[in-house]
């Protein structure tokens, strides 16, 4: 986009989809996965700690999950400008956010919690994997804070995990059923910070696409759906979405205003 031209795509937008990688989170201070620093790509190993089968076998390993959890930047995160431009949006049109994300920022910067859809969980709680009890994430650090390295189910003794989707886990299909439909109903699908590697979630955009939304992406590096999409925009995510977010409510306040002219 250049010369200040609003783009088409921003006009008769009254429902719209985000799908939401790592990247609209970097800004906030937490490290994507698989970018040039990203937490997997410094230290292979640590993806291990996201595998279901490793972390359920291997009782060093969850210990030093815990050690991480503890340590993880999210907990002193804010949201960032692009998570305001959004939940901002979502006040003025019908907006789902769909995100890969487990951090919760999209609610804390004011997304409405039932219009958010985790499609990978939650870290902000813990689920046992012997009786499905799940309770809060900062009651089990506590434990973890003091002196348990594994804190075990406190209903039942069974492994606690974080409440997320890990490799080897299937999504909740309810959440991915509605997400599916938020693809499918949307007039715009933005697709932001991710590189759309991670399936089912990214064949969210496709699903979009064949509908006949456009689908716009925001990310650094090229993505695999980078050729269905009506644009493909490389800036910083902290001033691409608001910019977006602005152009689009813009374009739902004029054609509400024509509405009323007309009426």
């Amino acid at each position: 986009m250049s010369g200040g031209e609003v783009p088409a795509w921003t006009r008769g937008v009254a429902r719209l989809a985000v799908l939401t990688g790592a990247g609209i989170s970097t800004d906030s201070g937490i490290p994507d996965f698989r970018g040039p620093q990203g937490l997997w790509t410094r230290n292979p190993g640590a993806e291990r700690m996201s595998t279901y089968e490793a972390y359920l076998g291997d009782p060093a390993l969850r210990r030093r999950s815990w050690q991480a959890r503890l340590a993880h930047p999210a907990w002193t995160a804010a949201p960032n400008a692009a998570h305001t431009a959004l939940a901002a949006l979502a006040a003025a049109i019908d907006t789902w956010v769909i995100t890969q994300n487990i951090d919760g920022l999209h609610q804390r910067a004011g997304s409405p919690p039932d219009r958010v859809l985790e499609l990978h969980g939650t870290m902000h709680a813990v689920r046992c994997v012997a009786c499905s009890a799940r309770t809060e994430m900062a009651r089990a650090l506590d434990r973890v804070r003091a002196g348990e390295a594994d804190p075990p189910c406190e209903q039942c003794g069974g492994i606690l995990k974080s409440a997320t989707v890990m490799f080897g886990e299937p999504l909740d299909r309810a959440v991915l059923t509605t997400a599916a439909r938020a693809a499918a109903g949307c007039d715009l699908m933005l697709a932001v910070g991710s590189t759309l590697t991670v399936e089912p979630a990214a064949s969210l955009c496709a699903v979009a696409a064949d509908a006949g939304a456009p689908l716009v992406i925001v990310n650094r590096d090229p993505t695999p759906y980078d050729p269905l999409a009506t644009e493909v925009i490389r800036e910083p995510i902290g001033t691409a979405i608001p910019r977006i977010a602005a152009d689009v409510r813009r374009a739902a306040a004029a054609a509400a205003a024509g509405q009323r002219a007309a009426d």
